[in-house]
């Protein structure tokens, strides 16, 4: 039985018909108003202060007639069910009705139950579009909440680029550093688009070696190879009718890139085993921190498929280039870890601080940036964050350049602890990293920068 809330429109000019159709429908758990005028219908539907679920109007009506009814309710309400109610003889302005947008048609005489039945899957419909709309708005809010985070042109950019190419079935591929939210960026192409209550299926392909991987996303069938007990549809049949995610796209081996390449421009793929291939509709998101173009110089990629990939690419900034979103981003991830750790006694960053992580350079991206404030609510022993509690690599890269002197003569123990450190942030302080590219082995780097002393004690 329908929610009494649901308030219906009954309109007829021959008024005890418009009463006898909402008394059924008033029988059938529906608050239904009956009207004789498609005018007053107009204004009842204008009012600001009458809400009304669905429409049921004659056709054939003086001044408004039921296809004026339906084109005014449309322009107020777009999802609102309009059911028209027509005589025999009308029967082909009625078939016009349906074309402009009313969700039935009914002929003199009907039964109320059958009235009742379409006014019922109309309302169903309706209700479920909107709680679809709900739902993306929704994903769509939490994405902004916990995802793309700043207000920079060069951010607002990639949003744009986002929101205009999101209900596109074309590839895209997503290019940027190590860090800069690859990731985030590809769900948010997933979410804004109709594909958004299908399934998001994310691969990494530098995870895996070929053979399992190959199983991963085509499937195989028992017996296709050893410990293939069972049949497997694969991760293309599981993300069908939605996006695939391929991370590390430039990971994968030629073999496999020639398999993609044949999803691309057919629509089917062939499981493992298999000799029949199956259709399936998903849209390939793919993404890289390398150089695809050289990559394809260098024979590691196909060209052909550079080109079927990249119809649409987007470019994450990095942190760096968009250093006007570091307070932001500093404040939502603070604001995350703090209700992560309520325990933690960190309530702010001091002033120095601040200002140390607006000087860092952030060879990690967004994604250092996350877990160094992670680490220094975790850590934090007092309410402020003091510019001594920031890693080394901050506070390396936050003092003078190693080779702007200023005119001074500095001692080689100095040098070597200055451009060290320099080192070491531009590596985002990974030490291993640091020392193989300073030519250097560990021990060397931790003297340089002060760790042990000359003797070589700890």
């Amino acid at each position: 039985m329908p929610s009494k809330r649901s308030r219906i429109l009954v309109v007829d000019d021959n008024l005890e018909m418009a009463r006898t159709v909402a008394d059924g429908l008033a029988d059938r758990g529906y608050d239904a108003v009956p009207l004789a005028s498609g005018a007053e219908a107009l204004e009842r539907l204008s009012s600001t202060t009458e809400r009304y679920d669905a429409i049921v109007t004659d056709l054939r009506m003086p001044k408004v007639d039921g296809l004026g009814l339906l084109a005014a309710s449309r322009r107020l309400d777009a999802d609102r069910p309009v059911i028209v109610m027509t005589a025999y003889s009308a029967i082909d302005t009625a078939i016009e009705s349906i074309r402009q947008g009313a969700y039935h048609y009914l002929t003199k005489p009907f039964k109320q139950d059958e009235l009742a039945i379409f006014l019922g899957r109309a309302l169903d419909e309706v209700r479920v579009r909107r709680e679809a709309v709900a739902l993306k708005t929704a994903l769509r809010a939490q994405l902004s909440k916990s995802g793309i985070i700043g207000h920079s042109p060069a951010i607002q950019a990639v949003r744009e680029r986002i929101r205009r190419v999101a209900d596109a079935p074309a590839p895209v591929i997503v290019l940027g550093e190590t860090g800069t939210g690859k990731g985030l960026v590809a769900r948010a192409l997933h979410v804004e688009s109709r594909r958004a209550e299908r399934p998001f299926v994310t691969v990494n392909c530098a995870a895996l070696p070929e053979t399992l991987l190959e199983s991963e996303l085509f499937g195989y069938l028992k017996g296709a190879f050893t410990g293939a007990a069972a049949d497997r549809a694969g991760l293309f049949a599981e993300a069908d009718g939605g996006t695939m995610f391929l991370d590390e796209i430039g990971e994968m081996t030629p073999a496999l890139q020639a398999k993609l390449l044949h999803v691309l421009e057919s629509g089917t793929v062939r499981a493992v085993g298999a000799v029949r291939e199956r259709e399936v509709d998903v849209r390939i998101i793919a993404a890289t921190h390398q150089n695809l173009p050289q990559l394809v110089r260098d024979g590691r990629f196909r060209e052909d498929l550079l080109y079927r990939l990249d119809v649409v690419s987007i470019v994450i900034p990095a942190l760096r280039d968009r250093r006007d979103d570091l307070r932001e981003l500093l404040e939502h991830f603070f604001a995350a870890v703090r209700a992560k750790y309520p325990q933690s006694p960190v309530q702010r960053f001091g002033a120095e601080a601040l200002r140390a992580l607006e000087r860092y350079r952030w060879p990690g991206n967004v994604r250092e940036l996350a877990h160094t404030v992670e680490k220094l609510v975790l850590l934090g022993a007092d309410a402020e964050i003091s510019a001594s509690d920031l890693p080394e690599a901050i506070t390396g890269a936050a003092r003078p350049d190693p080779l702007a002197f200023g005119g001074e003569i500095l001692p080689l123990r100095e040098l070597e602890r200055r451009y060290a450190a320099w080192a070491l942030a531009q590596t985002g302080g990974h030490r291993g990293k640091t020392a193989e590219k300073l030519g250097v082995d560990p021990k060397t780097l931790r003297k340089w920068l002060g760790d042990v002393d000359r003797d070589g004690d700890e």
